[in-house]
């Protein structure tokens, strides 16, 4: 075990030494502190794949592991800063070629999830959500957030059902963050993306307020222009953020995460936009379990750079039944509230299934 981390941690490292001075070149001082910060985190997921191989678990050797490592940092280094960074604009399509950005992403998790006790519930809602938009309607998938790695959780999880297909046409709404912290614009890369600034970090810089204002206005335009065009499945966190640790329980017992409070206007919106498509437009209550794959701060930062502690752990998806989209203004916060109802009981029945078969390994 101890052989096999140095010789993780030290391919890892060479790698990264190579890459950060080749992208950095002559520059110093703020570049260079990032470049550093970048390598922190990779040591940390070093850690961690070392974990999964004590444990038999990936079955990937060493080389290979340091070679993933290596690659984030690259992508990393070129797309996330200089004069190569990646810049999205308000929406994103997947970048499958030359390169398929996408299926590195899911690659990159894939040896990170303990997919043999992950659990999926709700699989012929999610059939009969993507029979919907093969039939050309629309589908908005009303999630609780959890972790950066969401987009990939759901996409195995889908592959685990037999949708993988279809998982990897869903379009994500993404805040700031994903699009440009330099180490998660490559993984933004190969995602369908609409990009908005979350209400949560809108009014952190006032200066740049009216132009995120004017972006999200962009945003809803190409979204109504998609959905128009029917046949859209879209994912959207109405809480605007992750969900976070409730710091007042015991760190000596399992973490409780408390599912963060749908914002009824963000489903208001969706729930006009799809009026004003004119296609049949469909919303599904999607529960999460990620947290401890990725956790979060325990506090809402508005800076990109965040340490990343990745684990080895099951994750969890549970979709309920369609929520009805009727009734007028007088009828929206009903709606929102039972869409956040039938995520927050999808969520106790995945962590309940989950601890069935690894206990005290799952976040409640």
């Amino acid at each position: 075990f101890i052989q096999e981390y140095f010789v993780v941690c030290l391919l890892a490292f060479l790698h990264s030494f190579s890459i950060t001075f080749k992208y950095l070149g002559g520059a110093v001082g703020i570049m260079l502190c990032r470049g550093l910060r970048r390598l922190e985190t990779n040591f940390t997921i070093c850690t961690f794949y070392v974990r999964i191989q004590a444990c038999d678990v990936g079955g990937q050797p060493s080389e290979m592991t340091a070679e993933k490592i290596a690659s984030a940092i690259q992508f990393g280094m070129k797309y996330g800063m200089g004069e190569d960074k990646y810049t999205f604009g308000v929406s994103h399509e997947a970048l499958r070629e030359p390169f398929d950005y996408y299926t590195w992403g899911c690659d990159f998790f894939r040896p990170t999830m303990d997919l043999s006790n992950s659990v999926v519930l709700g699989d012929e809602n999610l059939k009969e959500a993507f029979r919907q938009v093969a039939a050309g309607e629309n589908v908005v998938f009303l999630a609780n957030h959890q972790s950066e790695a969401d987009p990939q959780v759901f996409s195995l999880l889908l592959e685990k059902v037999g949708l993988g297909e279809e998982a990897a046409q869903v379009r994500y709404i993404a805040g700031h963050k994903v699009t440009t912290d330099p180490l998660a614009i490559p993984f933004s890369m190969g995602r369908n993306l609409l990009c908005i600034h979350s209400k949560k970090h809108i009014d952190a810089d006032p200066e740049t307020k009216p132009a995120k204002q004017k972006q999200n206005l962009q945003t809803m335009s190409a979204m109504l222009k998609i959905m128009r065009k029917g046949g859209a499945s879209l994912w959207v966190a109405p809480s605007g953020g992750r969900d976070r640790r409730d710091v007042s329980v015991s760190l000596s017992e399992p973490p409780s995460i408390p599912i963060a409070p749908f914002d009824s206007k963000t489903v208001d919106m969706f729930r006009l936009m799809g009026n004003k498509s004119k296609v049949p437009t469909h919303f599904y209550p999607l529960a999460m379990v990620s947290y401890e794959l990725c956790p979060p701060p325990d506090t809402i930062e508005a800076g990109v750079g965040e340490r990343r502690n990745v684990r080895y752990s099951p994750i969890g998806i549970a979709v309920g039944k369609e929520v009805p989209n009727v009734g007028g203004l007088e009828c929206r916060h009903a709606f929102t509230e039972h869409a956040q109802e039938e995520v927050q009981g999808g969520y106790k029945q995945l962590v309940e299934n989950i601890r069935e078969n690894v206990p005290f390994r799952c976040a409640a």
